[in-house]
């Protein structure tokens, strides 16, 4: 619902109101609302609040929001929360760890947000376990000396199916493999490319969320307005330049009949 309308150009403060009043009925959640509420009253910002709400927000969301709050930044607070409702459809259908993963990175990629302050929130996530969590603080460690595609290629089943074959005996994987043999596939056809394009193929082929991108802001409701507001200006002087063809202008009705200074008494 904040998602939703906060194009409108509504208060923050009322949607959150809203919010709870629809919430009040059926759950305990807006309780949590009104903590927020009070930060964001308070305190000018509710990613505080977000942080020490972990049973219903995930360190990643918080940090979203955040960023979004950040005066420095300049991430839309809007994308943010079309991100997260995105995130939050995924994550009640079926969700994995490898969609999950995939889908906070490249948010992180196409926002152009912080990889070092947003995968440590990443690895805070309770759907990854300890061999999930190890590899995303690699991955953050490694990021931008090495391709994300070759880090995901050598976690996959593909990669050490292809080292079996190689050797004609089995092997055993050394660390775990933390992804199929389908994504090891389109890794390795994405190496050294632009990651965006190797997102885009794992969203084709195996259905894994897309990340929303930025919507130009429709224009189109204040061209009318501005349109009159011009009408009326050209009116004007179309008047004023009739006035002056029929013998001058008179600029008297222009002035205060009463002066610049009030008269006295």
């Amino acid at each position: 619902m904040v998602g939703e309308r906060l194009p409108e150009n509504m208060p923050l403060q009322e949607l959150l109101s809203q919010a709870r009043a629809e919430l009040l009925a059926t759950t305990k959640l807006p309780m949590a609302v009104d903590f927020m509420l009070s930060e964001l009253l308070h305190g000018g910002a509710f990613a505080p609040a977000m942080d020490r709400l972990k049973h219903y927000f995930a360190p990643f969301q918080a940090f979203l929001i955040r960023e979004a709050e950040s005066e420095r930044g300049r991430f839309d607070f809007r994308m943010a929360m079309v991100i997260l409702q995105r995130e939050a459809e995924y994550r009640s259908s079926e969700p994995s760890p490898q969609g999950l993963f995939l889908y906070q990175f490249e948010s992180l990629c196409r926002n152009r947000l912080s990889y070092d302050r947003g995968m440590a929130a990443m690895a805070g996530d309770s759907v990854y376990d300890e061999a999930w969590r190890d590899w995303i603080l690699e991955v953050r460690r490694q990021v931008g000396l090495i391709d994300l595609a070759d880090m995901i290629y050598v976690r996959s089943e593909h990669f050490w199916a292809r080292q079996a074959r190689r050797t004609d005996e089995p092997v055993e994987p050394t660390r775990p493999i933390l992804f199929g043999d389908k994504e090891g596939k389109i890794a390795l056809a994405n190496r050294r490319k632009d990651p965006l394009y190797f997102f885009a193929a794992l969203q084709r082929h195996l259905n894994y969320p897309s990340v929303p991108r930025p919507q130009p802001i429709d224009e189109s409701k204040h061209l009318l307005p501005q349109a009159l507001r011009r009408l009326e200006r050209l009116e004007a002087r179309i008047k004023l330049l009739e006035e002056e063809q029929r013998g001058g202008i008179d600029i008297t009705k222009f002035y205060n009949p009463h002066g610049p200074f009030p008269q006295d008494s």
